[in-house]
This record gives structure tokens, C-alpha cells and sequence, in this order.
């Protein structure tokens, strides 16, 4: 009776420790982005920086966003083509491919692209810089590395998110065009006429709230893992992995709650 009440009051301390480690690293998480936020406010400011970490996230994702934004769309126009047909509503192409990649699939993958190629590329560079003890140089030089180093990407983070979006929404609307008018046959003036008709600002805005705040939600992983990983060898393969994988899930996880308030 003594060993399993000593074996219950053991288990019930480990796993209050395990909860106290938890709340403590969530704290540290949440804590770096209001810091990093904070810093962005706060002179001197480093507009050079600004601009370089937008040309890096922005300018440098524009290609792929554009690749993979016109083959949604042409595969929402071939398969929404096909669906409406049956129902004789294939004069709703345009208006169910530009409402489904505003509102959802234009922020959600353009966020997953731009995760899988600045935000690896981020935590792979913050991580090789806390590898080498670089980070730790700059603060030696007195320089802050957090508004040095974090802030200017979540800054670039937030204006190029929702840009590429935007892009990624343009592209695969023409994407659907090509395929469900030029190819399939669907009527051509009832698409853009059905996107101008039954779209309003509100579905355009849904899709930008999203991406801004997956801009904040990629930047700031990508960031904090890089920034705190470990120095061994594996130290940087294994932050930048999990920074795309976190920050992957995280994009899904708020899309559904972001979707179900701003429907």
C-alpha cells in the first residue's frame, strides 16, 4: 500500500514537472516574438536590413508562388469545371476558383511554399550563426541580436506574406481561366463576371488577415528555432526540420481558427 502510494505521488511530480517545462518553454516561445515585435519599434531602426530580408522572403519566393499558384488554379479549374458541369453550373467556375483560393488555398499553400524555402533557409542560417557563436559576438559588440537579427525577418515577414499572396490569388485565378475556359469549354464572359458579382471586399480581407498572420507565425518558429539551436552537429539540420515541420502545422492549425471567426 506504502509503494503505491510513494509509486502515485512520484508519477504525479514527474508529470508536474513535465507541465511546468512545458509552461515555461511556452513562455520563452511567446516571450521571443513580443520581443522580437517590440524591437521592431523601438530606433535605431535598420531599414537595410528590412529591405534585404524582404527581397530574401519576398523577391526570392516569387517564382515558386507564381509556379505553384498557376497549377491551383488550373487544377481547380479542370475539377471545378468537371463538378459544376453536372449540375449545369458551369457558369460558377470563376466565381468557385477565385472565392476557394482567396479565402483558403491561396494564404494556406502560399504560406506552406514560403515556410518550406525562407523559413528553412532562415532557422538553417540563425542556427549556423549560434553554431559558430556568432550571435553571441554580436551581443560582445554590443549589438542586440534579437532586433538585429529577428526582427527585420518578422518585419518582412508580415509585408510579404500577404504580397505573395496576393500574386499566388492573381495567377491561379488565370490559372483556372486557361483551363475551365480555354480548355474545357466553360463559358468566358460568366467567369470574370461571376468573380466581379459575388465577391466582395470581405473575402479578399479573410485571405490577407490570414497571411499576415502566417507571416508572423513563420517568422517567428523559423527564428526561434534557428536562434536556439543547439551547438552539436546535428544542432542545425535538426532546428531547421522542425522549424518547417511546427511552422507547417502551426499555418493549419490557425487556418482553422482564423476560418471559423472570420467567417
Amino acid at each position: 500500500m506504502k509503494n503505491g502510494l510513494m509509486a502515485i505521488v512520484e508519477m504525479t511530480g514527474r508529470l508536474g514537472a513535465l507541465v511546468i517545462d512545458g509552461v515555461i518553454r511556452l513562455g520563452a516561445f511567446v516571450l521571443f516574438l513580443l520581443t522580437a515585435m517590440l524591437y521592431v519599434l523601438i530606433p535605431p531602426f535598420k531599414p537595410r536590413l528590412w529591405i534585404r530580408q524582404i527581397r530574401i522572403i519576398g523577391a526570392d519566393s516569387l517564382f515558386l508562388v507564381i509556379l505553384i499558384g498557376g497549377f491551383t488554379g488550373m487544377v481547380l479549374g479542370l475539377q471545378g469545371y468537371n463538378t459544376l458541369r453536372r449540375f449545369g453550373s458551369d457558369g460558377a467556375l470563376g466565381t468557385v476558383v477565385a472565392l476557394v483560393l482567396v479565402r483558403e488555398l491561396g494564404p494556406v499553400l502560399a504560406a506552406l511554399m514560403i515556410a518550406a524555402r525562407a523559413g528553412s533557409a532562415m532557422a538553417a542560417e540563425l542556427g549556423s550563426m549560434q553554431s559558430t557563436e556568432q550571435i553571441d559576438a554580436l551581443t560582445v559588440m554590443a549589438i542586440n541580436p534579437v532586433q538585429y537579427l529577428v526582427s527585420p525577418r518578422v518585419l518582412a515577414g508580415v509585408i510579404s506574406f500577404p504580397l505573395l499572396t496576393s500574386v499566388f490569388d492573381v495567377v491561379g485565378i488565370f490559372g483556372g481561366y486557361m483551363v475551365g475556359v480555354g480548355l474545357m469549354g466553360a463559358p468566358s464572359g460568366a467567369y470574370f463576371n461571376g468573380i466581379a458579382a459575388n465577391m466582395d471586399g470581405h473575402d479578399i480581407m479573410t485571405g490577407i488577415y490570414k497571411a499576415l498572420v502566417f507571416g508572423v507565425v513563420v517568422t517567428w518558429v523559423c527564428c526561434y528555432k534557428g536562434y536556439h539551436a543547439e551547438r552539436m552537429a546535428t544542432g542545425v539540420s535538426r532546428a531547421t526540420t522542425e522549424a518547417v515541420v511546427l511552422s507547417s502545422a502551426l499555418i493549419l492549425a490557425f487556418d482553422y481558427f482564423l476560418t471559423s471567426i472570420l467567417l
